[in-house]
């Protein structure tokens, strides 16, 4: 019998990446089965691209809540009964929802597959789920609860490291972006200080001081990456340095992971593009503060740095009053220092 699973984890981009080893854990399983991907769009763009996902499906929950918050009520109905009546002409025979929350739970209800399984389910959403599996494995490794929850479904989770596929239409137009600046593969380092939480960010300041010495110890040529809304906070990163790139706003997540790709280092705090750096073995440098989701990467080329003060992880709730000790203390030095330790240990792989 062919197995039809349908996997959901519809955002953050961090979060897919975590779990991008999952579907070829059930494939090498089942080679015979159907895998789909239900997640958010944009973020969907970074699934296109493996070999291991049949099917890629979109769920816009940005739409959704634009139509609860206006009132229109019967439209987002519609919605509903139209995504269920999608999922269920599929006849997934088992849905895995990596979330664990009450939307995803929901979603995966939708689905119509008779086996539901909720990975750490709460907010009610265990009451949606056939069976749930608790958050496991070993804590302090990349992607290690859904390596977990591979093996408890008897899944080959093998390594299971994190993995993305380069977008051949991507790779080209990103390396003709970087071309015109005189950029060629392996010439230069992605920077990647942008998250959506403010207590993950390393100081602006920091990496101004960092972006030279790194310049004038590597040879590597910082390329700031980014979103739209972070242009102003890279422009003024960049404004250290002419020699720095700044191409914040100006690549698609596909793009992005080509950029890194070809990148001979990545530096970056608990964001998603610096994640990418790890899935895609380049040589990375990890830096956190306020939360501490893995410390070991599963790779030699990849490094986690982590005071381990005893305020940290805080995650959305620090205690300091916006000090952030556990990134001032963490210097463009000690960033330095392990950057060129990840880049020999690149040259050694």
């Amino acid at each position: 019998m062919t197995h039809r699973i349908l996997i959901v984890r519809t955002s953050a981009i961090g979060d897919v990446v975590f779990a991008s080893a999952l579907p070829g854990a059930i494939r090498r399983a089942h080679p015979d089965a159907h895998i789909a991907w239900l997640v958010e769009p944009g973020i969907h763009e970074l699934l296109l691209a493996d070999p291991d996902i049949d099917e890629v499906i979109t769920w816009s929950k940005a739409e959704w809540v634009k139509l609860w918050k206006s009132g229109r009520r019967l439209e987002l109905l519609g919605r509903v009964r139209a995504l269920r009546r999608e999922l269920h002409a599929r006849r997934f025979d088992m849905a895995l929802d990596l979330q664990g929350l009450m939307k995803s739970g929901f979603l995966t209800w939708l689905s119509g597959a008779r086996r539901r399984v909720g990975l750490g389910s709460k907010e009610g959403s265990q009451l949606l789920m056939s069976e749930v599996i608790p958050r496991g494995g070993e804590q302090a490794r990349i992607g290690s609860e859904y390596k977990y929850l591979a093996e408890q479904l008897g899944f080959d989770a093998g390594d299971f490291l994190p993995t993305l596929k380069v977008s051949p239409p991507a790779e080209a137009g990103v390396l003709g972006k970087l071309a015109a600046h005189g950029l060629a593969s392996g010439s230069y380092a992605v920077l990647a200080p942008f998250t959506t939480r403010p207590q993950k960010h390393w100081f602006e300041d920091a990496w101004q001081a960092l972006a030279p010495q790194l310049i004038d110890a590597t040879g590597l040529v910082p390329v700031i990456l980014g979103g739209p809304a972070d242009a102003e906070a890279a422009a003024r990163i960049a404004a250290a340095d002419p020699r720095i790139v700044n191409l914040a706003g100006q690549t698609r997540l596909p793009e992005a992971v080509a950029a890194i790709a070809h990148a001979a280092l990545l530096i970056g705090v608990d964001t998603g593009l610096t994640h990418m750096g790890t899935a895609l073995a380049r040589p990375t440098v990890a830096i956190f503060g306020s939360t501490c989701p893995y410390q070991n990467t599963g790779r030699p080329t990849g490094s986690v740095i982590w005071l381990g003060l005893e305020c940290s992880p805080c995650r959305r709730r620090p205690t300091c009053g916006g000090k952030f000790t556990c990134l001032r203390d963490i210097t463009p030095a000690m960033v330095l220092e392990r950057a060129r330790a990840m880049l020999a240990a690149g040259e050694g792989a």
